[in-house]
C-alpha cells in the first residue's frame, strides 16, 4: 500500500468501484506504516504476528485474528511485528450509489457524525459473526472471480449490518470534533514533510507551520505520533530511502542526498537505528540489484 504519502492521493480501486485490496508482508517495500491519512475507510486484518496501531492519540495493540476499522480522514500508522496482514480502502460512497434504502445508516458516517470502532478481538470478532464476514470479503477481493464486485457488496453490506445491528457505532461528541481540530493543524505539517524533506527542516519550521509555539507543537506531535517532529522526521526521510532502495539504481551516498541527508555517515547510521541493518544490508535482503 502507498503509505508514503500522508495524505494518500492514490485511486483505490477505480472511478466506477473505488474499493482496492492490498496483502501486506515483511518482503513489501511499504511493510512499514507512517503516519498517513485518506478519505476513505479502511479495514485491516491481521493474518500472522502483532500490529501497534497508532490512531489519532490512541495506541491499539492488535495480533492474529484481530480486525481493525479506520474512519475516513483520521490519521494513522503503525508497526507491524512479524506480520502478514491484509487491508480493505474504500470510497463509503460506492455503497450509496447501489441502493437508497441505506442512506439513514451510511450519510452520517460519511459526515462523522458517527464513527466505527477501532479494535474488535478475534473473540469479538467471531462471537458477534464479524470475523466471518470480514474474512469472506477479503477472500472476494484477494481471487476477484467473475462476478466479485456483487460479492463486494454484499460482503460490505453484512459487515455493516453486523455494525448497526449491534449498535456498535459510535457517536461523534464535542471532544472528538475538539480533537479534529487539532489534528488538522498537525496534518499541515506531514504535508509539509512530504514535499520537503529532501531539504534541511527544522522545528522551529514545522511548528510555525503547525501555528504552534515549538513547545507546544511537539507536545501535541508526540502525542499523535509518539515520536518527537525530529525523530519522526528522519523516520519518514529513511522510509523514504526504502522505497528508493527497492526501485531505483540509486548508489547509498545518492539515495541519502535524495533523502535529506547531507552526510552519508549519518544516514547509514540513522537507517539501522530505524531499519536494524544498513542500507547495503537492506538492498541485499530485498533482492535490490
Amino acid at each position: 500500500m502507498h503509505y508514503l504519502d500522508y495524505n494518500e492521493k492514490r485511486q483505490h480501486g477505480t472511478s466506477e468501484f473505488p474499493i482496492a485490496f492490498y496483502h501486506i508482508t515483511e518482503q513489501h517495500p511499504r511493510y512499514h506504516m507512517p503516519f498517513h491519512w485518506h478519505r476513505e475507510l479502511e479495514i485491516i486484518r491481521i493474518l500472522e504476528g502483532s500490529f501497534q496501531l497508532y490512531l489519532e492519540d490512541t495506541e491499539i495493540s492488535a495480533s492474529a485474528g484481530d480486525i481493525l476499522f479506520i474512519n475516513g480522514g483520521w490519521i494513522h500508522g503503525g508497526t507491524p511485528k512479524n506480520c502478514i496482514y491484509e487491508c480493505v480502502v474504500f470510497d463509503l460512497k460506492s455503497l450509496l450509489m447501489h441502493t437508497e434504502g441505506c442512506k439513514q445508516y451510511l450519510l452520517p458516517l460519511l459526515g462523522h457524525d458517527i464513527l466505527l470502532p477501532s479494535h474488535f478481538s478475534r473473540e469479538q470478532a467471531e462471537s458477534l459473526g464479524l470475523h466471518s464476514a470480514v474474512r469472506q470479503l477479503f477472500e472476494t477481493l484477494s481471487y476477484t472471480a467473475f462476478g466479485w464486485e456483487l460479492s463486494t457488496l454484499g460482503h460490505m453490506y453484512t459487515i455493516f449490518g453486523i455494525l448497526f445491528s449491534h449498535r456498535l457505532c459510535l457517536p461523534a461528541d464535542a471532544a472528538s470534533r475538539q480533537h479534529t481540530k487539532k489534528t488538522a493543524q498537525l496534518k499541515s505539517v506531514l504535508e509539509y514533510i512530504d514535499s520537503n524533506y529532501q531539504n534541511p527542516i527544522t522545528l522551529d519550521e514545522l511548528a510555525h507551520v503547525a501555528g504552534m509555539s515549538p513547545k507546544y507543537f511537539c507536545r501535541c506531535f508526540q502525542i499523535m505520533a509518539h515520536r518527537t517532529p525530529i525523530d519522526y522526521l528522519n523516520y519518514y526521510r529513511i522510509e523514504r530511502a526504502c522505497l528508493l532502495l527497492n526501485t531505483s539504481d540509486l548508489s547509498v551516498t545518492e539515495t541519502a542526498f535524495a533523502c535529506g541527508f547531507n552526510d552519508s555517515g549519518y544516514f547509514i547510521r540513522t537507517f539501522k537505528k530505524y531499519m536494524g541493518v544498513t542500507p547495503k544490508q537492506y538492498g541485499m535482503r530485498t533482492n535490490f540489484r
